[in-house]
């Protein structure tokens, strides 16, 4: 712990030390397919929620390393969260990798609160409320080819989705979109839809079972301060 203190306390101001982290992100919610969220619109319903939910291949906090750990979260908002003028807001419920030691809770801790800077700061900006934070086993899997992805914590959070695909899809390609206005890990994302096998909550006053709606994979890489 002591090394970490160092190095935040020579790295920045504001007491944040350098960092990195990229990997693998995905959703699962309420809107018909393709999500109007990720255009920068109003969902389907006019309301949404779902699971996100984010693996980190590669990372560092300063000295504390951050490969192989998971984060889910809860999310539920009205209205269009790009419009721009601060109105809508997310409901927000947070579940970090239960096999993070506190070196790396504290540094999950700062990323995804905002408090460490990037991309995640400003997006960190449409939350009202988090209902809780929690340390949980985390189960997460995506396909090479992106065929697939999936995460659950047993008895709270099941995720699981297919990549879209039809008639005229050619055989292993993807339904992509490319620069979607409405990005939810970054600007110059590659969005590839899928369609949700399961979309399970039940925790911290978020309930909901479904399937076969809106479902789609970025891979994010993040980094600050």
């Amino acid at each position: 712990m002591a090394a970490t203190t160092a190095t935040v306390a020579t790295t920045s101001k504001n007491n944040v030390p350098k960092w990195k982290v990229s990997g693998d992100w995905f959703d699962v919610c309420k809107c018909n397919i393709p999500c109007p969220c990720e255009f920068a619109q109003a969902p389907t319903f006019e309301d949404c929620d779902g699971v996100l939910a984010y693996h980190i291949k590669k990372g560092n906090y300063g000295y504390v390393s951050l490969g192989s750990l998971n984060v889910l979260a809860l999310g539920s908002f009205k209205g269009n969260l790009w419009a721009g003028d601060g109105s809508t807001k997310v409901s927000l419920a947070l579940f970090f990798d239960e096999k993070a030691n506190e070196q790396q809770r504290e540094a999950l801790n700062m990323i995804f609160s905002g408090k460490a800077g990037g991309f995640i700061a400003e997006f960190a900006k449409f939350i009202g409320e988090v209902r809780g934070v929690e340390y949980a086993p985390i189960k997460f899997e995506v396909a090479d080819d992106l065929a697939y992805w999936s995460a659950e914590i047993p008895g709270k959070i099941v995720a699981r989705a297919e990549a879209l695909t039809g008639p005229m899809t050619p055989p292993g390609k993807r339904v992509q979109t490319i620069n979607p206005p409405g990005s939810e890990v970054g600007p110059g994302a590659v969005a590839t839809w899928g369609k949700s096998l399961a979309d399970e909550a039940d925790a911290m006053g978020f309930k909901w079972k479904r399937k076969g709606r809106s479902s789609k994979h970025i891979a994010f890489e993040w980094s600050g301060p």
